[in-house]
């Protein structure tokens, strides 16, 4: 935000400290590269005008000096080069892991433990590595409705509803704020400030594309009008924007092999040739054996089949995403009336549209009790009367006294499986604003009502229906009507369209997240200090969640083969009582040039969670001219979502390591297993282990504390130099932490211990269970309130505009962020393995995030060049033990037992320029590359697809982009 004043002893105090506003982690794509021109009228006299900032409901000339306010405006979101505005979010310095459309899940994984489904298409925004749900975002300063993605009820919002074209600026508060706006406000807040008006029509376009990969291109078009009179105003904006897919065939890394650097070893069990483990009557040992080809009739046993090994296993990896697609088209307007000369009356709405894929390799089909999945497949074997069985006896799946361990079969006839949304966003605001006075003091009030809506629905095809395999499968004399016998045995092409027919199915999944809100809001001054206005502001809210996710009627049924779901449905209501208070106590003394202090109380009252009051303190102590110090301390609390309450089961598959697998190199190990009851020969049929999830309605309300400080030092002696318009140097510290956390036991690490425990009545293996076989078919990671959340840093900083020149005008941004600590304890006081430098679950805690820029202008030319670092990480080797790219295979600790892979830092480069022509159009070009020198992301072994941390790191190319901007 930029406030034009003039150089008067006020004037200077108070752009001083608007510099303190800005988070001490602002990267340089938010800088300001203009001079401030009023500085060089220092006698013209200034009115302060009345604002409101994120981080306080007080409407006042000076409260902008209160709150760690960031603001990104929108030329500074055009100076990115990216379309989505969750993109441009996640490149600050302080955002940590969170979705974006470089994510690939549909279809892979299954569904989180917190009912908020998959989010496909979707993107988020992390602060401080807490998660998306522990960030609160504002439209306008009114609450936006969560993402729904068709596959659950998520607690998030999809930035990707939000066209870049209707912002003005972007308002991120990096403060604990429960006390101004409620519950989810424990990271931080991110207000969205939408255009009023402007001044005619204005036209984009926009193409860009990575030349290193074969498509992701993307273009958009943007088109708007707007105009401003005396008492109207009014926006209207049209946007359009098309992303293309990448293929992960198209980098050798993501599609060379399942896990990078091990070959085939990672890959799926489940091939196009088949894979079958079961007890052979002639010789009563166990075995593992596949066909040797394709047969155009049923293959003879044993004669045309060898042992499994892994040269036979499937690369699944080629038939993912590194890119996913989607279209996404809205349509934004907004009007202002003044009623009088005190009322104003607005509305504003939105609609958006937005069409995504994901797409995954042929869905394998997993029979037998070693499928593990919990369900039907673990009940279906093959009869002996079944047409093409070779084996001819029955494989019997019962556990206990079957002969039948595991069917895997991948029936690439069948095609991909291709997961599309279709997501619909409404959103609709109107109010009232005015103003009024009394007892010569000036009122601002504002009553406002919201309705939003986000609706999904999603087509699967390439998946199958579990009780028609069955059927298929069984005796023959009950495969009668439209059933077909089904051929698993003779290799590739062995199943025909018309077995497809029967047992292939489209999937329809549908979701939706409701949001009604209504607010009334009042401040004012209640009275003059010595030192100033003591000011207020009070208010109410009411809000309407309401959600629910409605899987297909056979995967509801228990039916599908792929991950099974059960229907979500869920409301709750909040009403809330806020309290905000500002009293200036000192000013204009030696060492206090002033001294202010805020507090803020907000009631909050659930009708699923109960009661809360939430607190926060804030000082700021303006030492000198130059010298700025502000600290906060503030209580936060999230209530349980939707999805995290009544969220159903479901399912996760887990790329898990089992420490009881054959061969186990520890004794100890050897032992403990034993102790569980788990058969010494028993080896893990697959890497992916089915792990049960869902919400928790005896889920308590997450609680947190967070304390800040700060300085900021803007030398007067490099303000209006020859060397220097301004300069400022910021430094603070954080540090937040939250009780109760509302989230699962990490499996692997659950896994661990209960295996090292040695005790089936441990914690650690409650919710674990093993059939006779040894193979885990049971595992149980439903939400609970985990413990305590800790983490603390440093953000620091410098920030340098130059003056005018013949030769230009220079400015450089330097931002980083330390994370200092990040620990995560459950209820038995255990640490989980998540940590500061650690990359776990496709999540990384880089030590060090910094950003480093450079800006140039000259009359119609910009040029900007920017630098952004990450630090590098260490990771648990898991699946790439004994590879050579486990790097230090010796180094073992708590979260890495497995040996460890470290992946280095990474630097990238990004330039931009733009000129304006000289013609009678106001025609401004823009070209730049993101990634300048193609710097690709580096190996992660413990990611779930394609080898590198997409939250993290960039696509592997460089992105080249062009666009035009008219104004008319």
């Amino acid at each position: 935000m930029k406030l034009r004043l003039h150089r008067t002893t006020l004037a200077s105090a108070l752009s001083l400290a608007i510099v303190a506003t800005l988070p001490l982690s602002a990267p340089a794509l938010a800088q300001d590269t203009g001079q401030d021109q009023t500085a060089a009228n220092p006698q013209k006299a200034v009115k302060l005008e009345t604002i409101t900032v994120t981080g306080s409901r007080i409407k006042s000339a000076d409260v902008v000096t209160q709150v760690p306010v960031f603001t990104i405006s929108s030329d500074d979101i055009h100076k990115t080069g990216l379309t989505s505005i969750g993109d441009i979010l996640q490149q600050m310095t302080t955002s940590g892991s969170a979705l974006n459309t470089k994510f690939n899940s549909a279809g892979n994984f299954g569904f989180p433990p917190d009912g908020s489904g998959v989010g496909s298409g979707s993107s988020t925004l992390d602060l401080r590595n807490l998660g998306a749900k522990r960030v609160l975002v504002l439209v306008d300063g009114m609450r936006w409705v969560n993402e729904s993605s068709a596959s659950g009820v998520s607690a998030a919002v999809d930035l990707n509803t939000i066209p870049a074209g209707i912002i003005d600026r972007i308002e991120i508060l990096q403060d604990g704020a429960s006390s101004l706006y409620g519950s989810d406000a424990i990271a931080g807040v991110v207000n969205i400030i939408t255009k009023r008006s402007q001044k005619g029509g204005a036209a984009s376009v926009y193409y860009g594309g990575y030349n290193n990969l074969s498509g992701g291109s993307t273009t958009s078009a943007d088109l708007s009008f707007g105009n401003k009179g005396d008492r109207y105003e009014f926006f209207i904006d049209f946007s359009h924007v098309k992303q293309d897919a990448i293929s992960s065939r198209a980098w050798n890394q993501s599609g060379g092999a399942c896990v990078p650097g091990t070959g085939l070893a990672n890959c799926s069990s489940a091939t196009p040739t088949g894979r079958f483990i079961f007890t052979d009557p002639a010789t009563g040992q166990t075995v593992s054996v596949t066909p040797n080809g394709a047969f155009a009739g049923k293959p003879n046993y044993p004669s045309d089949y060898h042992h499994f090994t892994t040269a036979d296993r499937f690369n699944f990896a080629p038939y993912n995403m590194l890119l996913t697609p989607s279209t996404r088209n809205a349509i934004f307007g907004q009007v202002r009336y003044k009623l009088t000369d005190n009322i104003t009356w607005y509305a504003r709405g939105l609609y958006n549209n937005r069409k995504s894929t994901n797409q995954a390799a042929p869905e394998p089909i997993f029979l037998g009790p070693g499928a593990g999945t919990g369900g039907l497949a673990d009940r279906v074997g093959v009869d002996v009367t079944n047409p093409y069985n070779p084996f001819g006896v029955t494989l019997n799946p019962d556990p206990s006294t079957g002969n039948l361990t595991l069917i895997g079969r991948r029936p690439i006839e069948g095609g991909p499986r291709v997961f599309k949304q279709d997501v619909d966003t409404r959103y609709f605001a109107t109010g009232l604003e005015g103003k009024f006075d009394f007892a010569d003091r000036d009122f601002f009030w504002d009553v406002n009502f919201a309705d939003g809506d986000n609706k999904a629905t999603q087509t699967v095809n390439g998946t199958y229906n579990i009780a028609h395999i069955q059927r298929a499968l069984g005796p023959l004399a009950n495969c009668t009507g439209n059933c077909v016998p089904l051929n698993l045995f003779s290799g590739p092409g062995s199943i025909t369209p018309a077995m497809l027919n029967y047992i292939q199915y489209i999937e329809h999944d549908t979701s939706e997240n409701k949001l009604k809100l209504y607010t009334v809001n009042l401040s004012g001054t209640a009275f003059n200090l010595p030192a100033g206005a003591f000011t207020f502001a009070t208010g109410f809210e009411h809000r309407n969640y309401q959600g629910s996710y409605e899987p297909d009627a056979v995967v509801v049924a228990g039916e599908s083969n792929g991950v099974p779901s059960l229907p979500t449905s869920g409301r709750y209501s909040i009403n809330e009582y806020y309290l905000e208070l500002n009293a200036p106590i000192l000013k204009e003394l030696p060492g206090v040039k002033a001294l202010d202090l805020s507090a803020a109380t907000r009631y909050s009252k659930y009708s699923t969670s109960g009661s809360t009051t939430n607190n926060k303190y804030g000082l700021r102590w303006q030492v000198y001219d130059d010298l700025t110090l502000r600290s906060t301390w503030a209580e936060g609390f999230r209530a349980p979502t939707i999805g995290e309450l009544f969220g159903s089961p479901a399912r996760f598959d887990a790329t898990l390591q089992d420490p009881c697998s054959a061969p186990i190199a520890s004794g100890q190990t050897k032992s403990n297993c034993a102790a569980l009851g788990i058969p010494a020969s028993y080896t893990q049929p697959n890497p992916q282990i089915s792990v049960r999830t869902g919400g928790n309605r005896q889920l308590k309300p997450e609680t947190a504390r967070s304390l800040t400080w700060g300085a900021v030092y803007s030398p007067g002696w490099a303000e209006n130099t020859a060397w220097s318009s301004k300069l400022d140097f910021t430094f603070g510290y954080y540090r937040i932490t939250i009780k109760e956390a509302i989230q699962a036991l990490d499996a692997q690490t659950k896994l661990d211990r209960c295996v090292a425990s040695a005790s089936l009545t441990s914690v650690f293996c409650q919710g674990i269970h093993r059939n006779a076989t040894g193979n885990i078919d049971g595992f149980d990671a439903t939400l609970q309130n985990l413990g305590t959340v800790n983490t603390s840093g440093f953000d620091f900083g410098a920030n340098w505009h130059g003056p005018d020149t013949s030769y230009g005008r220079f400015n450089v941004n330097w931002q980083n962020t330390y994370v200092q600590k990040y620990e995560a304890k459950n209820g038995v006081g255990a640490r989980e393995p998540r940590t500061v430098g650690l990359e776990l679950n496709n999540s990384a805690i880089p030590r060090l995030h910094s950003t480093f820029g450079v800006g140039w202008a000259m009359q119609a030319w910009t040029v900007d060049y920017k630098l952004r670092y990450v630090s590098g990480l260490r990771e648990d080797c898991a699946a790439a033990v004994g590879f050579p790219v486990c790097s230090s295979p010796n180094e073992i600790a708590p979260n890495r037992p497995n040996g460890t892979h470290h992946i280095g830092s990474v630097t990238y480069s990004d330039v931009r320029a733009s000129w304006k022509l000289p013609i009678q159009w106001d025609l401004t070009l823009i070209g730049g590359i993101n990634n300048l020198f193609d710097r690709e992301p580096p190996i992660c072994v413990s990611c779930s697809l394609n080898g590198y941390d997409a939250a993290t790191y960039d696509i592997p190319s460089r992105f080249a982009y062009i666009q035009a901007d008219l104004k008319f």
